[in-house]
């Protein structure tokens, strides 16, 4: 066995739960030091996306919403899920013109990342959005969404005082500020 190995030994897998958006798998096996073991995952059926939209001026904007499963309101940048057979950039043009009303003449990939994956397989690529054209916000009617636009720098500030937590959001916001520190951003 290398490191890349998987140390878990499945007997027994079942779906405990299933709808649109996940599916909850329960596992039994023989766990990394040979003893019996059970995992838990939840299968995402889309992809996460995220967009970082950031004007001339070094402005962004944030999205804010009232997420249930924490019981309380989140400032975010754009998000959303994409089916996994759709091109990411179409599901990251979808997501900025419903939630913000915008649309970017120019889009770059700036990172990828594993959500959550202690409990979830959910993956997530992350846009920046630039040249950016202001038009009609279209939310999902499952959404009640808040959009502020803000200095870069506030938004930077939001996260290091805790005040974003939303944790494509942090990524994001970090990979700008790092970008920008490194002199990546043109």
């Amino acid at each position: 066995m290398t490191e890349y190995d998987n140390p878990w030994t499945i007997h027994s897998s079942e779906v405990r739960y299933d709808n649109n958006w996940i599916q909850v798998v329960h596992h039994e096996g023989l766990n990394p030091a040979g003893g019996p073991g059970i995992y838990g995952v939840v299968h995402f059926k889309n992809l996460a996306i995220g967009v970082i939209a950031l004007d001339d001026q070094q402005n962004t904007y944030l999205v804010g919403q009232y997420r249930f499963p924490l019981k309380k309101f989140s400032w975010e940048i754009p998000e959303g899920g994409g089916p996994l057979g759709e091109v990411p950039l179409e599901t990251a043009k979808r997501e900025l013109l419903e939630e913000t009303g915008l649309v970017a003449n120019r889009w770059d990939v700036i990172c990828e990342l594993a959500v959550s994956n202690s409990v979830t397989d959910e993956t997530g690529v992350v846009f920046l959005a630039r040249e950016l054209e202001q038009r009609t916000a279209e939310p999902e009617d499952t959404e009640e969404l808040f959009v502020k636009k803000l200095p870069f720098e506030e938004v930077y500030q939001m996260v290091k005082n805790y005040d974003i937590t939303d944790s494509i959001s942090v990524v994001a916001i970090q990979k700008i500020k790092l970008m920008m520190l490194e002199g990546e951003l043109d």
